[in-house]
């Protein structure tokens, strides 16, 4: 979508050269940062309660994003008719991964954490690929010293366990943690559905601090605009989605799938219209584990959500032809 263009001297197809997301620039010195958004990886998945793997997720979906990487010069939309991540308007890089030390959450989560912070003090937009869904944890702790932000979360799962046997840093997790944090103001959380892995103390604790919780089905009778009229207005927006907050249908690389999910354009078009209601400050996408992927679907599904999100944050900001 972005980087080479034809006239450049190489075709450069999707299998040639090494593969960044997007086949964006590496920039592995965290104190030159110089774009507009930088892609981390977080290859957790320690925090997993069932089927381990997404610590692959983020080779998975590089891999996947350089199928959206052409050398066009951009991506045009002829619905919209606007070419979305113009290279010569939109800076993206790939900064690879967090270190990640076994069997050690809290040093693992903190060194997530420091990459975050590095790519907000370039002024960057971070874009997080996990790993499983803990390492949202560091990912938004790591704003503390930003303008506060509303936290929306794409996912089949509330997440909002605060301890089982001890463990408050899990999958379960990540969005009680982020409930303590002062700089969280809200949250919006859809898809959560039918059986899931919190209990009615979880949903009441989630609504006192400020939740709005719809499932798949409260999210279609609403529709998309419906939605996006329950989500404050003109807020800074953290965005974090896990990939099985779509059906298994088309996301099956996942380690808890979840039936009665999302299809592709209802997120699409909630996510288009979420960058013009306010600003979206940091994503991450957490949960593609490529070993259930039957044909690279999900991570296809993840690089190609991610390529659009950033084409409607940018071109809010009037990066886009």
């Amino acid at each position: 979508m972005t980087g080479n263009s034809y006239d450049s001297g190489r075709l450069n197809l999707p299998f040639v050269g090494h593969c960044t997301f997007g086949k964006q620039p590496v920039c592995l010195d965290w104190d030159a940062i110089d774009a507009d958004a930088a892609i981390f990886g977080a290859p957790f998945d320690m925090g997993t309660q069932y089927r381990a793997g997404a610590r692959f997720g983020p080779r998975a979906v590089r891999e996947a994003s350089t199928l959206f990487s052409f050398g066009h010069g951009g991506a045009y939309d002829h619905e919209d008719d606007v070419t979305y991540l113009p290279a010569d308007k939109v800076r993206l890089v790939d900064i690879g991964d967090a270190d990640i030390i076994h069997t050690d959450t809290a040093k693992s989560h903190d060194n997530i954490e420091w990459g975050v912070r590095k790519i907000l003090k370039a002024g960057a937009l971070p874009v997080v690929i996990g790993g499983d869904h803990s390492v949202h944890i560091p990912c938004i702790r790591a704003f503390d010293d930003q303008v506060p932000v509303h936290i929306v979360h794409i996912d089949a799962h509330l997440d909002f366990v605060d301890e089982r046997h001890g463990v408050r840093y899990g999958h379960g997790n990540p969005l009680r943690r982020a409930s303590e944090m002062s700089h969280v103001t809200g949250f919006s959380q859809l898809g959560i559905r039918n059986v899931s892995s919190s209990n009615r103390s979880d949903y009441e604790a989630a609504r006192a601090a400020g939740s709005d919780i719809l499932s798949v089905r409260q999210f279609r009778k609403l529709g998309p605009e419906g939605v996006l009229a329950r989500v404050p207005d003109g807020a800074r927006y953290y965005l974090t989605i896990d990939i099985d907050g779509f059906d298994p249908s088309i996301a099956p690389g996942t380690g808890t799938p979840s039936h009665g999910g999302f299809l592709y354009y209802e997120i699409l078009e909630f996510l288009q219209g979420l960058t013009a209601r306010g600003e979206v400050v940091g994503i991450d996408l957490v949960e593609v584990a490529p070993d259930y992927d039957r044909d690279g679907t999900t991570a296809f599904l993840a690089a190609q959500l991610l390529m659009n999100l950033l084409g409607f944050i940018f071109h809010r900001q009037g990066k886009s032809d």
